[in-house]
């Protein structure tokens, strides 16, 4: 597999990272991270009025732009880059894709438009209290009643829960396990019987929720006992979208820890000119470099359909994850003493990587993952 980025992607890479700067300045990241909601309703209208950002991946006949993951990968990394406050990985990436892989057509053109422009905000409850990323973990009963279901248990770890307008929920049928008896539903975020509490984490720029369902009426979104592949496929798209969110602000801490080496004098020098401090950047460009390179591999064999997609997605994710830990790590310790303080944005990021560290599944997690699907793959082109 070849690949360059087309003109037009570029153009749009630079239009978007003009706009996000002016957007989503650092200033502007600590005002929203101290809000209960984490987002402002009024700037997240104005984003998708501007550039239509919620509606990249979704197919025109949905109300969106019809572009594929590759576009929707420079966003993310550029948001990841501006940290941006917004709930755009649990609406248009978690949301979105769940609805699109597992709704009917008539349940697509109900729900992605709103979604696409910008209206409805919406995400994806699967995990639970047992932290587990996989279908084992889903406990969450669903019980026919009528034309409708009822839902008990609880979510958790839920971006934007709290203030979601929509949710896509992950539950089974009573007596079921694994990937068998899981449908997906979705539920308004006012429906009577759902409780909502924002968590408290160390990352307060992504917002994450826990939900309570108790007897919440909700609508079977796709076919009954058919959400299996469809979530894999969601969370492997998904995985990849972090991927480039983490390659963007590992790019940025990079950059950022740069400026401040080139900027400090000590012993009559620029402290650029050390050693230690040039092995650490050169150390942090290839770590940076391979990360984007893995993201960017993994977005082109989403959009080629490629079979080897779901072992890549865990490639990306795992690579990342690695990478942007690891460039924060680099990025504090050039910064030296203020590299720990509030006053330096530095831990914004830092934050933010060891969230998305954890976030869809740990580094030995897709690891394991990856070399599973590889096994898979080959057993499947020997047959």
């Amino acid at each position: 597999m070849q690949f360059a980025f087309t003109d037009e992607q570029r153009e749009f890479r630079d239009v978007l990272r003009r706009f996000l700067q002016n957007k989503s300045p650092p200033g502007e990241v600590r005002r929203l991270m101290e809000t209960d909601q984490g987002w402002d309703r009024e700037e997240w209208r104005k984003l998708n009025q501007d550039l239509g950002l919620t509606g990249v991946r979704v197919p025109e006949a949905y109300g969106g732009q019809g572009f594929g993951m590759v576009e929707l990968g420079i966003v993310m990394e550029e948001m990841g880059r501006a940290l941006l406050c917004a709930p755009y990985f649990s609406s248009a990436v978690l949301a979105a894709t769940a609805i699109a892989e597992a709704g009917t057509e008539e349940q697509k053109r109900a729900l992605l438009p709103s979604i696409a422009a910008g209206d409805t905000i919406a995400t994806l409850a699967f995990t639970e209290d047992n932290g587990r990323w996989d279908t084992v973990g889903i406990e969450m009963t669903a019980t026919p009643e009528g034309d409708v279901f009822r839902l008990d248990g609880t979510k958790s770890f839920v971006v934007d829960g709290h203030t979601a307008d929509l949710i896509v929920v992950a539950a089974r049928r009573q007596g079921s396990s694994g990937d068998d008896g899981l449908s997906f539903f979705t539920v308004a975020g006012d429906t009577e019987g759902l409780s909502r509490r924002r968590l408290e984490t160390m990352d307060p720029t992504r917002k994450l929720a826990r939900l309570e369902f108790r007897g919440v009426k909700a609508s079977l979104l796709g076919s009954e006992g058919a959400a299996a592949a469809p979530l894999a496929r969601t969370l492997d798209i998904a995985a990849v979208a972090l991927a480039h969110e983490m390659a963007g602000g590992a790019e940025r801490l990079r950059e950022d820890a740069l400026d401040y080496v080139n900027m400090r004098v000590q012993f009559g020098r620029t402290i650029a000119s050390f050693q230690v401090t040039k092995h650490k950047a050169a150390d942090m460009l290839l770590d940076v470099e391979l990360a984007k390179s893995a993201a960017y591999y993994a977005a082109e064999a989403c959009d080629e359909n490629a079979p080897d997609f779901p072992a890549v997605a865990s490639l990306a994710k795992a690579q990342a994850s690695d990478v942007y830990m690891q460039t924060a790590i680099h990025a504090v310790q050039m910064h030296g003493g203020i590299g720990f303080t509030w006053d330096n944005d530095t831990h914004l990021w830092f934050k933010r990587a060891r969230s998305s560290e954890a976030f869809l599944g740990d580094p030995a997690y897709h690891r394991e993952l990856m070399m599973q699907r590889w096994d898979t793959g080959e057993e499947r082109a020997s047959a």
